[in-house]
């Protein structure tokens, strides 16, 4: 998609234009992907399979994204930005259609990872068009503006599916999407426009399957740590987070050969820019903790305190909402001051949420927990959008389709690991209780706030690794490439930032 040491221009309205195509594009998908959450038990019942069973919905889906996305670093710089953009939503419009008709619960399945397929290279395919077109000094802010929508995108889909299981069967879900996605998939072929020149490159063979195999078997063995018939299963998931383990050893040794010789599929040589790696190693850490408390918090509403789920779809809607609308002004902040300043009290504010989150139990109010929730995003908003800024801001243009891929490949091992941890920690206290003499309630209850001091130490880590956050200095730009329109001309236009 873009040659190494070149940056594109493009008039600013066009820039907005293909920004906001990618984003809306980018929402759509990303709504999909909790949109299952309320429709497991419905789907238990008409296709008869048991709870783990259809918990492979979600699961399948975080799965995908973690094998897919690390050959997008590859992928990207070998296609034109509208052939990306087609192959994703093309891959999302055919699993929508699949899982609309689906007639049996492996088809809906096999529907599940087409999606995620698509939405692991839109995702990679937005934050390296926006690293590419946006000089650095407008970056947090724009980064801002598409913080609100991939923010607002998780947290609606919840209260979406309860609403339209409330209308009618679960296939309205997929039904009610697709159109949606299809005009989206149309106009962006229609008005977007191709970014630098694609590069002619080998693909390292062996690389592809020990990143599939490694980072598949780990996110499934993080994702079956701590479940209840984890033992069950043919391979226990500690054996299978051990060989995923190995398996992305022997990749990332292989990448690392690559490099001296050859293209690698993934290039870890932006591990070695410090910025990147602090802002790396913070993303992991909070998403392992917000991963935590979302799916601590669901079960605490519904179990412990008898919400229906759609009643806690709805109330976690604010934090969503609260986490998207801050995403524009801390870009702005981020323009302005830089990222300490903002990524610090952010964490510390993240680390006191789970803190409190910890003293939860059957008498809570809801409101309380709202209140809560809503300052956790908070939070939140003030460290992902500075992180990811300047972690990307510090790479140089031929390296920013490869940290796009680290850092969503890491993302999805940091959401497997979190969960896994709280899951066991709350099982293991909650079992604990329950042989101690306590009801099934307050087990649980014991349990959870467990699990939400687990989340507490992940956020003072947090905390411990704000600290060394820097602003990076913004780098010489290069001279720049001229973009081209579908025909292969280039337009000579003035780079500047959107408004």
């Amino acid at each position: 998609m873009l040659a190494p040491d070149s940056t594109p221009t493009l008039a600013p309205a066009r820039v907005t234009a293909v920004l906001r195509i990618l984003v809306l594009s980018t929402f759509v998908v990303l709504l999909n992907e909790t949109i299952m959450v309320n429709a497991i038990p419905r789907l238990m019942r008409e296709f008869e399979v048991t709870a783990a069973a259809a918990g492979w919905l979600s699961t399948s889906f975080m799965l995908t994204m973690a094998v897919v996305i690390p050959v997008t670093g590859w992928f990207l710089q070998r296609v034109t930005t509208r052939t990306a953009f087609g192959l994703a939503m093309a891959l999302f419009l055919a699993g929508t259609a699949l899982a609309a008709a689906a007639p049996a619960f492996p088809v809906l399945l096999a529907a599940r990872v087409i999606q995620a397929s698509g939405t692991a290279v839109m995702m990679p395919l937005l934050m390296t068009t926006l690293m590419t077109l946006v000089p650095p000094h407008d970056r947090g802010r724009v980064m801002g503006n598409i913080t609100l929508v991939i923010s607002v995108a998780p947290a609606l889909g919840p209260a979406a599916s309860g609403v339209l299981l409330q209308l009618g069967t679960w296939r309205l879900l997929f039904l009610a999407v697709l159109p949606i996605a299809g005009a989206m998939a149309l106009f962006g072929r229609r008005e977007l426009v191709n970014i630098g020149e694609p590069q002619a490159g080998p693909i390292d063979w062996v690389s592809v399957p020990l990143a599939a195999a490694g980072f598949g078997a780990l996110v499934y063995g993080l994702s079956g740590l701590g479940a209840g018939n984890a033992a069950q299963g043919p391979v226990s998931p500690s054996v299978m987070t051990a060989t995923g383990a190995l398996l992305v050893a022997l990749f990332v040794w292989r990448q690392l050969a690559l490099q001296r010789s050859s293209t690698p599929l993934l290039d870890l040589r932006a591990l070695t820019f410090r910025h990147f790696s602090v802002a790396l190693g913070l993303m992991c850490l909070s998403f392992m903790g917000l991963m935590g408390a979302f799916i601590l918090l669901p079960i605490y509403l519904q179990e412990v305190r008898g919400l229906t789920s759609l009643q806690t779809g709805l109330l976690l809607i604010p934090g969503g909402l609260t986490m998207g609308l801050l995403g524009p002004q801390v870009g702005k902040l981020y323009d302005r001051f830089g990222a300490p300043r903002l990524v610090v009290p952010g964490a510390v504010l993240t680390a006191l949420c789970l803190a409190l989150f910890a003293f939860t139990g059957e008498e809570t109010s809801p409101w309380v927990v709202l209140a809560l929730h809503v300052a956790l995003s908070a939070g939140m908003a003030f460290v992902f959008t500075p992180v990811f800024t300047s972690g990307l801001s510090v790479l140089p243009p031929h390296l920013y389709p490869h940290g796009s891929a680290i850092l969503g490949s890491l993302q999805q091992v940091a959401a497997a690991a979190g969960t896994a941890l709280v899951i066991s920690v709350m099982s293991g206290h909650a079992a604990t209780a329950l042989t101690e003499g306590a009801d099934a309630t307050s087990a649980l209850s014991t349990g959870i706030r467990w699990g939400f001091g687990i989340g507490a130490v992940l956020g003072a880590l947090t905390v411990l690794v704000a600290l060394l956050v820097r602003t990076p200095p913004a780098p010489e730009m290069p001279p720049a490439a001229e973009p081209q329109d579908e025909d292969g001309t280039t337009t000579n236009k003035t780079a500047q930032a959107p408004n």
